[in-house]
């Protein structure tokens, strides 16, 4: 049997346990996601787009899902805190995938933007939710169907035409459950014309000693001249798989960056799908991961220019050590009328180990002129005269190595736009390759 057929079994015997633990707009589609996945199976390794990942395997183990939202006692206090030096931010939380604010977040919050739960936003605000929610993710991705499907809370921010936050906002997912457990999370975000926004996102799993999984979609609109920096850091254990579609739709003038940075994991699969809509919007999509052990991590992007004068920037980088595997696969696609697109995309690879590997596949498909578009994709081992040549200046062989990895990352943390955080991020990254096996948890962000 498929592992999708439990989850669908699951939806048959609890489909109004669902709908009443949850909000109509997100109820509305459960039916369309249901028809979507019909005689549907999960992507396996092997199949097109998934090379060397199988979310089938991914779903397969017996998960339980927390559908009569239950209270699941979590001392996030104790167990949890994230300091950024320098940096201020408005902080929520999702635990497992119930979303639960800070004491001053409302308050704190400028009028007029909402950043909350969205089963309890969508009830309040219908029009404003179902103007929104399902219009980006496809249900015609296997995965995003099963997410919409199942999903019963999650996270809208709103921010209102004009409105540009000064403080940055986090969300802090935290997976924490006495029994394996199936987080179904689901992010909105809305910036209307003339919005700006920051946002950091941490994973963050509390033990160590259960399975978890993270089934993830996001959804972002960004109006005309809107900017939005959003942060995704992945800091999990090697028994929690994470499965994630991030869409986005960029109208006219409008900036986005995407940073997704995978320091820890068991099996990650990053999908990103962003559409330049408008003429003159910009996109920089970046990320870095670091593998250790029999880690997995996969990245997908597929960077749609669909109109004139836009401009695409995609730059990823992997290090992999032990018997870790990586793989990336990266699109640009230059349609018919985007004259004057430029678009550039990068991949470089560094294998630490002889057993570890990597699978890399850009591609760029271009459907008319006058456009600059350009990708490229490296995989190697460290530069051993650079070893050497450190080595001869009293540098020993485990520093010189750490050395020039953090030299490797350097490019991908400089896009980070949040004062401190870049500081934060080169520390983390370079416990991460002393070893060290806890991050976030040692860290927070000022509230």
């Amino acid at each position: 049997m498929s592992s999708i057929r439990q989850y669908i079994d699951i939806y048959r015997d609890n489909a109004k346990a669902l709908d009443d633990n949850s909000s109509p707009v997100l109820n509305a589609l459960r039916p369309k996601a249901f028809e979507a996945l019909d005689g549907k199976e999960l992507p396996r390794r092997g199949d097109e787009g998934y090379e060397k990942t199988s979310l089938e395997d991914m779903f397969a183990p017996d998960f339980g899902l927390n559908i009569f939202r239950l209270d699941i006692p979590v001392d996030i206090a104790d167990t949890f805190k994230c300091d950024v030096p320098r940096v201020s931010t408005l902080m929520a939380y999702v635990i497992n995938d119930k979303f639960v604010k800070s004491a001053a977040l409302t308050d704190r919050l400028p009028e007029g933007v909402i950043f909350g739960s969205l089963a309890r936003e969508s009830a309040v605000h219908p029009q404003l939710a179902g103007q929104y929610y399902g219009q980006l993710a496809s249900l015609h991705d296997v995965p995003t169907a099963l997410n919409t499907l199942l999903v019963q809370d999650g996270v809208v921010l709103y921010v209102p035409r004009g409105v540009k936050l000064e403080k940055p906002l986090q969300l802090v997912n935290i997976f924490s459950s006495p029994t394996p457990l199936m987080a179904v999370r689901r992010v909105l975000i809305i910036l209307e014309d003339d919005a700006k926004a920051q946002m950091l996102v941490c994973d963050h799993t509390q033990d160590g000693e259960r399975g978890y999984m993270s089934s993830q979609v996001v959804e972002i609109f960004l109006g005309r001249n809107a900017s939005l920096d959003l942060y995704d850091m992945e800091e999990s254990s090697p028994l929690t798989s994470r499965c994630s579609q991030l869409y986005a739709r960029q109208e006219e003038g409008s900036r986005l960056l995407v940073n997704g940075t995978t320091l820890a994991c068991g099996t990650t699969r990053n999908d990103y799908h962003i559409s330049l809509e408008g003429a003159g919007a910009s996109s920089m999509l970046t990320g870095m991961a670091i593998a250790s052990g029999h880690q997995h991590v996969d990245n997908d992007s597929c960077v749609n220019h669909r109109t004139h004068d836009c401009e695409s920037r995609q730059k990823f980088k992997y290090i992999l050590d032990d018997e870790a595997t990586g793989a990336f696969e990266g699109g640009i696609t230059v349609f018919p009328g985007a004259e004057r697109t430029s678009a550039y995309q990068s991949n470089k690879n560094i294998l630490a180990s002889a057993a570890a590997k990597m699978h890399t596949k850009p591609q760029l498909l271009i459907y008319c002129d006058d456009v600059k578009c350009s990708h490229g994709a490296t995989t190697g081992q460290l530069d051993q005269n650079a070893l050497f040549y450190m080595r001869q200046r009293g540098i020993s062989e485990k520093m010189a190595r750490t050395m020039l990895m953090q030299a490797f990352m350097a490019d991908v943390i400089d896009t980070v736009t949040i004062d401190g955080l870049d500081d934060r991020l080169r520390h983390l990254v370079e416990k991460r390759l002393h070893g060290q096996s806890s991050f976030c948890s040692d860290c927070a962000l000022s509230k």
